[in-house]
């Protein structure tokens, strides 16, 4: 393969994750331009303002203001939530951008430097993958986004919630502000301010969970790598080089998942308490509206299809990589007992040892060091939120 070919293929298997990354100033980059820092470093302020003082302190003031009324607490509760969630991943991935700047160096050395037909091939399969799963997070947020901005314009007036604004005058976000926005011009700036900060949001949401996707998925394909290279290390002719070379590309994968961990705990931490609690109030206002006869819109069909299979299918992604993470490194462990090991003599082959030992504890990714991200864990999860539905249903009735 020559080297323009791995440019190219360095260049679709991440080109999407950086640029929707770059847009919201998130990429972890080290570039020695100025200009290219100085506008990295507005971008992501830009988002950031856009996010923290549009919409969630805006929010927040609402949840306040309706604060002892149960259906309005919760139909603020869809937004409010996703908001806060938000505003931590763009605080995590700027407070980690060292950490990820390592990451991201990685996946570039390894896609450029060279490597066999069947190794490249892995790579592409996982590539494939990640591209896939950006596309589908993109189309339903972004239709959630539409849904929810769009039922103003076709006058389709859904949410039995009111944000406490005049009717002919609704916000796409129950939001509380300081002035009277009734009015115009007024109006018509919140309303497009509520816009660019709703894309923020969708656009930060799912490049920083695909983005994650993408890191896991990479070393899940590395490690498929090893695993193959293991395989076939007994009939190598220079087994001690092969084999050092193969310990090192180990210990170079787990220090990466132990960094992903490190960087991401957190996040996945507050994104378990944020399904539970978000997918049971989805639950419970469809429910709610069924119950009461209620005659649901296209637009209102809309939010909650979109918005529950977008937070469906991204709690999922966190749950399906980590699985798939744990199974790789079982396969590397059971490579090594599958090695023709009894061929070698007893001093070369004692030395698979090192790679046993390593791979004899599985890796994962944790949900702030407690929980593993597996696919066990997320039908846990779902199991809760369940619990947390029955419950709002039984405090209703």
């Amino acid at each position: 393969m020559n080297r323009s070919n791995e440019y190219n293929d360095l260049e679709w298997a991440i080109g999407l994750h950086r640029c929707m990354l770059k847009i919201v100033g998130l990429w972890p980059q080290q570039s020695k331009d100025q200009y290219k820092k100085f506008f990295s470093k507005f971008r992501m302020l830009f988002n950031a303002t856009a996010i923290v003082f549009i919409l969630t302190i805006p929010a927040l003031a609402q949840l306040i203001k309706v604060w002892g009324d149960m259906i309005q607490i919760i139909d603020n509760l869809q937004f409010t939530l996703p908001f806060l969630v938000t505003t931590l991943k763009v605080f995590i991935m700027w407070y980690k951008k060292g950490a990820l700047l390592l990451l991201t160096n990685m996946i570039m050395k390894d896609w450029t430097r060279v490597k066999m037909d069947e190794e490249r091939n892995v790579m592409l399969k996982k590539a494939k993958t990640t591209r896939l799963l950006l596309k589908i997070g993109v189309f339903f947020t972004v239709l959630a986004v539409f849904s929810r901005l769009g039922s103003v314009f076709f006058k389709e007036y859904i949410w039995r919630v009111n944000n406490l604004t005049n009717h002919e005058r609704s916000l796409p976000v129950p939001t509380y502000y300081w002035y009277d926005v009734t009015s115009s011009p007024k109006y018509e700036l919140t309303y497009l301010a509520q816009t660019i900060g709703a894309f923020a949001i969708a656009l930060t949401y799912v490049a920083v969970d695909n983005f994650l996707g993408l890191l896991i998925l990479h070393v899940c394909g590395q490690m498929e790598n090893l695993h193959l290279r293991l395989l076939h290390l007994g009939k190598d002719p220079d087994f001690r080089t092969v084999l050092k070379f193969n310990v090192k590309d180990h210990i170079r994968l787990i220090r990466s998942v132990e960094i992903i961990d490190d960087a991401f705990n957190l996040l996945l931490l507050g994104m378990i308490g944020f399904f539970s609690i978000l997918f049971s109030l989805y639950g419970f206002l469809v429910l709610t509206a069924v119950n009461q006869n209620t005659q649901l819109s296209f637009a209102q069909m809309s939010w909650y299809f979109s918005a529950g299979v977008s937070l469906l299918m991204h709690t999922c992604l966190y749950c399906a990589v980590g699985e798939h993470l744990v199974n790789q490194c079982e396969k590397i462990h059971s490579a090594t007992y599958e090695c023709v090991w009894y061929t070698l003599e007893p001093k070369a082959a004692r030395n698979l040892t090192v790679i046993m030992v390593c791979a004899k504890k599985p890796l994962n990714i944790t949900a702030g060091k407690m929980f593993p991200m597996t696919m066990s864990t997320f039908c846990s999860l779902l199991k809760t939120s369940a619990g947390y539905l029955s419950m709002l249903l039984a405090v209703r009735n």
